[in-house]
């Protein structure tokens, strides 16, 4: 399987498209198709039929995946950083920031 540079309740900032420059947390990743759903980026409206759960049916607005390489990884100080990975202190691979040196935990 695949390591990712972002992680599910990640934030993150949007480096191309539509919403550039936004951030948002990471709500789902879409491993096999290498992309992620972000909290309010990316929004597309979707036509509901009528159901037992919404009778009126209508128009909802929800999140669509955007591609893991248009996402950058913003730390707890609000600064866009690319991610590493290095051995910690129990030997095993931990994710840092390439611009803070700090670990991400």
């Amino acid at each position: 399987m695949a390591k990712f540079h972002i992680k599910k309740g990640d934030t993150v900032k949007v480096l191309s498209g539509e919403d550039k420059g936004q951030t948002g947390k990471v709500i789902e990743m879409l491993v096999g198709k290498n992309k992620a759903l972000v909290e309010g980026i990316n929004l597309v409206k979707k036509h509901n039929k009528p159901s037992a759960t919404s009778p009126q049916g209508g128009i909802t607005e929800q999140e669509a995946p955007i591609h893991l390489s248009n996402l950058m990884y913003v730390d707890a100080n609000g600064t866009a950083s690319r991610i590493g990975r290095k051995k910690g202190e129990d030997g095993k691979l931990v994710r840092f920031s390439k611009k803070t040196q700090e670990i991400i935990k």
